[in-house]
């Protein structure tokens, strides 16, 4: 947990200056740190996946990756399930809500 930890900051440093990127955060439950983000768009999370490869390498290298999940409108959706096919993703397509 420590390593993982320990590379929080960094992520925070590489997402910091994208510029598509809406939040950010990460919070953690016991021996679990789960990582909230969204974007603007599907090109604005690829983009973001491309800029942290390398640390998300090194965070594989002392964690599992549990859970995948991907919502958005279902078109932004369909743009990411070629480059994202190696992961184990779970798609939400967005039916209804509301923003304030």
């Amino acid at each position: 947990m420590e390593a993982a930890k320990a590379l929080l900051p960094r992520f925070i440093a590489k997402t910091t200056s994208e510029p598509a990127v809406l939040y950010y955060e990460f919070t953690i439950n016991g021996d679990e740190v789960f990582c909230r983000e969204a974007y603007q768009d599907a090109a604005g999370a690829l983009a973001h996946l491309s800029s942290v490869g390398d640390l998300l390498t090194e965070m594989l290298q002392s964690s599992d990756l549990i859970r995948v999940e991907v919502h958005g409108p279902a078109a932004e959706l369909e743009t990411m399930k070629a480059p994202l096919a190696h992961l184990p993703i779970a798609w939400f397509a967005f039916e209804c809500g509301m923003d304030r």
